[in-house]
């Protein structure tokens, strides 16, 4: 255990910001695969609102610094030329 209660006190915050963060992420990768999987399907309307939800979810990510800015927006890049190509096929 630690000796410090400065110490101490630090090891709870972190304890409470790695559940929070691990929270967020986990959200965010079930959310992303409910996109993917909707891209897999061919449905666009389902993938758009899909991804209108997981963009959201990594503006607030990146905004409470669980992830870094640059992050969220490749990923939201990337879902969105995913989309795009789904609406170019048909």
């Amino acid at each position: 255990m630690t000796q410090r209660a400065s110490a101490a006190k630090s090891f709870r915050r972190n304890e409470v910001k790695r559940k929070l963060n691990k929270s967020v992420k986990s959200r965010l990768h079930t959310e992303t695969r409910k996109f993917e999987r909707a891209i897999e399907r061919g449905s666009s309307d389902e993938a758009r609102e899909q991804l209108n939800l997981v963009s959201k979810l990594l503006h607030q990510a990146a905004s409470k610094g669980v992830l870094h800015k640059n992050t969220a927006a490749r990923r939201q890049s990337r879902l969105q030329s995913k989309l795009n190509s789904l609406d170019a096929a048909d």
